[in-house]
């Protein structure tokens, strides 16, 4: 009878957390949001020119790596030469690549005297491109991007700001809006890039500690990356791990919602589960990597960070064994059938919760995109093809980490690209209102 009960007792608990975890973590992310925007978004905050907000204008130097992006690396060459910002130099590595991006490159070297190429023979993988790109550069901020992001041309102020403003400030980190939108994937993460990572940026960022910043865009001190030792070669997730790297070492990271940039993404059940893999697996690296460090006290203002990502591994297998659970309700103790094997009103709770959490950060976000509020009515779809992706992804990462030989490089895969001739709409994109 005590076995039945605790069996009941747990796996109520289990199906407790499922549900409720993301619940309350939602409304953690919403207050953090609305307090972020009241105190540093308001309008007057908005429209204003960067440039002359900055003490001095330093030489930045804009790092491209890039690999298989003939289709794109014209168009971020060229709209990284409208910059605003008067002082930068643009060195794009060619890493690798099989087909026309060397070509490209060269082409563009010869109208630009500000951008300089480099060419791997092999393919190296991005942390590679990175680190040879900085060895090369001139300035003592280095702005890293994607060899697919279009850069807003007054982003390098923008961020450029809080680095000249604090010597402790190591990294920045932009917010990337997504431009491929011809698909349903495609509109659900124009939502999702909004509530899980510029609102849980928001809110992290009154907390002192980002948990990453975006590696499609983000602008470093050299003195940091020296510091801590550059990109790690054998992480598939580069961003999160010097992201952790740098606030281990003492520097601070800065979020700068006003410094866009517009990238694309996978718009195939495929492609994004690749992605979504990839992300899983670095952060589980990260974590294993790192975890001896961060439990030291003198690290406790991480602390917050880390424990929300044990959180959300520990949500993931919760929801496997839920899944589970269901499956083989009729196999399973009779007594464990009073437990809520199907959401009721606290699945409705939590789907609402979720709609309120994208309606907050899409409201947020329309300075930066006039026309986000359209894809709301997408983000009905979110929680299941999302959080079935995360939960599945999430529960996959740590076998894959713990089977991935030490020290493998971590290299380039030719990504799902999406609507590759997806462009911002000036007329709705890349200025705050």
């Amino acid at each position: 009878m005590n076995h039945d009960f605790f069996g009941e007792t747990f796996v109520q608990l289990v199906f407790d957390y499922v549900f409720y975890y993301p619940f309350l973590m939602a409304y953690v992310w919403i207050g953090g949001g609305i307090a972020y925007a009241l105190v540093f978004e308001r309008q007057r905050h908005l429209a204003v020119d960067p440039l002359p907000l900055l003490p001095a204008t330093p030489l930045v130097s804009v790092v491209a790596p890039c690999y298989n992006e003939e289709n794109c690396v014209r168009d971020v060459i060229e709209q990284l030469m409208r910059t605003r910002y008067p002082n930068f130099e643009v060195i794009a590595v060619n890493d690798g690549s099989t087909d026309g991006t060397g070509a490209i490159l060269d082409h563009l070297a010869l109208e630009y005297t500000n951008l300089r190429v480099v060419h791997h023979q092999h393919n190296q993988g991005k942390a590679v491109g990175l680190n040879t790109a900085v060895l090369m550069a001139n300035g003592e901020f280095i702005l890293g991007v994607d060899g697919d992001a279009l850069v807003d041309p007054d982003a390098i102020a923008w961020m450029l700001g809080p680095l000249l403003r604090s010597s402790t400030v190591g990294a920045v980190t932009g917010n990337p809006r997504i431009r491929t939108r011809t698909t349903l994937l495609g509109r659900m993460q124009v939502g999702e890039f909004s509530s899980t990572i510029g609102l849980i940026k928001r809110s992290q960022q009154l907390l002192g500690r980002l948990f990453t910043v975006s590696g499609v865009m983000a602008m470093f001190r050299r003195k940091a990356l020296l510091d801590t030792g550059f990109w790690s070669l054998d992480v598939l997730t580069e961003d999160i791990d010097i992201s952790w790297k740098l606030q281990l070492g003492g520097w601070r990271l800065r979020f700068e919602p006003r410094a866009l940039c517009w990238i694309l993404m996978p718009e195939t059940i495929r492609g994004l589960y690749r992605q979504r893999q990839r992300w899983a697996t670095g952060g589980i690296q990260t974590l294993i990597r790192h975890s001896g460090e961060l439990i030291k006290p003198r690290h406790f203002k991480m602390w917050p960070i880390f424990i929300e990502y044990l959180a959300s591994v520990l949500w993931a297998y919760a929801m496997l064994f839920v899944l589970i659970i269901v499956l083989i309700r009729q196999f399973v103790p009779s007594e464990w059938h009073a437990v809520g094997f199907w959401p009721q009103w606290h699945g409705v709770l939590l789907g609402i919760t979720c709609m309120l959490q994208m309606l907050v950060s899409l409201w947020i976000d329309r300075h930066y995109d006039k026309d986000v509020l359209r894809y709301f009515v997408w983000t009905i779809w979110y929680p299941f093809a999302f959080w079935t992706i995360s939960m599945i992804t999430t529960v996959l990462a740590i076998p894959i980490t713990l089977m991935r030989r030490r020290g493998k490089r971590a290299t380039w895969n030719s990504p799902d690209r999406g609507a590759i001739d997806a462009k911002p709409d000036p007329a709705t994109a890349a200025t705050p209102e």
